[in-house]
């Protein structure tokens, strides 16, 4: 489904931070268990042009669906190559759910700017929706990061909490890569939206709590 004019420029906030903090994290904690590989490549910053991929970041403003530039790790730089691994492959999507938290605060300081200093107009809500949309949209993405799907941090987080069950299925799901790539696009939506609702829901609780206390 194509968005509309409207719906993309209100993602592009969004999908810069979650590409840029979801691979910075992996490059961070990679290169700080002792994997130089991101330092070499130079992902260790938060320049968004570092991490997007052009094709990736256009398919998903218009589609929904897209990618950014892979972090490249090697995990036998690590002193213990399943547990480091696993931090590695929870980093990413950890970012993205804090991006998600700290525009819910963003948020609920834009709503009591606007109510104690009672500014309206366009400008204002523009700025909102935008917010909304860093925190939907990063929020959607850290429960797709956990898929257990082959190029996601879920496939590798599947690896190294379970070596012998992963081992067992990882053959067929790669050799069937393009299949479950419809799949994706076909039942991702249904899939990630039973728990992203249910992180919203916890984020517009935080959000309420707030400006019920300040205001």
């Amino acid at each position: 489904m194509i968005r509309s004019i409207q719906e993309i420029i209100y993602s592009i906030p969004a999908i810069l931070l979650a590409f840029t903090f979801h691979s910075y994290a992996k490059a961070r904690v990679a290169d700080k268990l002792g994997d130089r590989t991101p330092r070499m490549q130079g992902r260790l910053n938060l320049n968004p042009l570092t991490h997007i991929d052009p094709i990736g970041t256009l398919l998903i403003l218009v589609f929904g669906i897209g990618w950014a530039k892979p972090v490249e790790t090697d995990p036998r730089a690590y002193k213990n190559f399943y547990k480091d691994d696993l931090k590695v492959s929870l980093s990413g999507p950890l970012a993205t759910l804090g991006v998600a938290f700290v525009a819910s605060i963003v948020l609920a300081i834009l709503n009591i700017i606007a109510f104690k200093f009672n500014i309206v107009g366009t400008i204002m809500f523009v700025i909102m929706q935008m917010t909304k949309y860093v925190i939907t949209i990063n929020v959607s993405l850290f429960v797709f990061y956990l898929l257990p799907l082959p190029g996601l941090d879920g496939f590798n987080i599947f690896r190294d909490l379970s070596p012998k069950n992963f081992y067992k299925y990882a053959e067929p799901m790669l050799r069937n890569q393009f299949l479950i790539l419809i799949a994706i696009i076909l039942l991702a939506g249904p899939i990630i939206r039973i728990p992203a609702s249910l992180i919203l829901d916890l984020l517009n609780w935080f959000i309420h709590l707030i400006l019920t206390i300040v205001l």
